[in-house]
């Protein structure tokens, strides 16, 4: 029995995210008493791989091939397959982006194993893996168990605090890819980012969100929400509604159906407060909200409120903070 990780690189760098998984991991397999692995996949892992171990992983395994340049399925699975299989993998875990997601549900599927998705933590009880998932925006808690011989967990982005790095004693193992190009149905034509330099919402410190109540004017409201954000070094957010309305793309969407966010301060600007979006961002650790409604139930979960209109309070905020910033 041991526990295995998929730490996931964006750009031959590890996603973030996969080291708060790393860390929970080596919990559960001190709770178990077993050994920690992880697997590194991609065109370069040296460097990933060297931090996997400094992040407690027992063993790391990396696959090393210009096929996996770039996420694609089919060879990710087989790699992913390749790992499991040399560690006796258990527990399998990874965290829940996009690429995570797809690649544990396509794996237990492969192997006719059980899987629990979006999980938000994990324990051991009388040796056994225990998954808590949140149903209902976080209203109801749910513990999964396994009758599985193995287990497949993705983890909710930014539900576990960053491990701290140590010493480096983990052995670093290297697999061949046992796929050729022929073998992969799926092709990457071309790869096009439209972040220009943006803070990613799921590592951002501060964000800043707006919601329908940009409105009238969503271009100049949401705006001023940017420029805040720009001043304080944070992201753009949004509400459902305002994505909904067309006012700023899905990629900015905080919520139930959009990212799950945990910074030390988010300013909620024209947001209600509905649940779907205070359970993407409700356990942050600081909440600021900026709305004309006084009874709207965003107030009812901010720990600082503001009750008048966005468009004359937010450029006085952003001038406050430029000068208290020296900026």
């Amino acid at each position: 029995m041991t526990v295995l990780v998929w730490i996931e690189q964006k750009k031959g760098q590890a996603v973030s995210s996969s080291w708060e998984v790393l860390g929970k991991a080596r919990e559960v397999a001190d709770a178990l008493g077993t050994r920690l692995f992880a697997v590194v996949m991609g065109d370069v892992t040296g460097d990933t791989a060297q931090q996997a171990g400094e992040y407690g992983a027992d063993e790391v395994y990396t696959i090393t091939d210009p096929l996996l340049a770039q996420y694609r399925l089919s060879a990710y699975a087989a790699g992913l397959r390749q790992a499991v299989e040399r560690a006796e993998a258990v527990v399998v875990l990874a965290a829940a982006t996009t690429n995570g997601r797809e690649l544990c549900a396509a794996v237990a599927c492969d192997l006719d194993e059980g899987l629990a998705p979006d999980a938000i933590d994990l324990r051991v009880e009388n040796g056994k893996l225990v998954a808590v998932r949140a149903l209902y925006s976080n209203n109801i808690l749910s513990d999964v168990t396994f009758s599985s011989s193995r287990q497949f967990v993705t983890l909710r982005p930014r539900s576990f605090a960053l491990p701290q790095a140590g010493s480096n004693n983990a052995v670093i193992e290297a697999l061949e890819l046992v796929l050729t190009a022929e073998d992969i149905p799926e092709e990457v034509i071309a790869v096009q980012s439209s972040s220009s330099g943006e803070i990613s919402l799921t590592d951002a410190r501060i964000i800043v969100s707006g919601g329908r109540g940009v409105a009238p004017d969503p271009a100049k409201g949401f705006a001023l929400v940017a420029e805040l954000a720009e001043v304080v070094g944070g992201a753009v957010g949004a509400s459902r509604a305002a994505v909904d309305a067309g006012y700023i793309p899905y990629k900015h969407q905080v919520g139930q159906t959009g990212k799950t966010v945990k910074p030390e301060l988010y300013i909620a600007v024209g947001i209600s407060g509905a649940i779907q979006h205070l359970a993407g961002m409700g356990s942050s650790k600081v909440i600021v909200a900026i709305n004309r409604d006084r009874s709207a139930p965003i107030f009812d979960r901010a720990h600082y409120g503001i009750v008048g209109d966005l468009y004359a309070l937010l450029p006085e905020l952003t001038a406050e903070f430029k000068r208290r910033l020296g900026k």
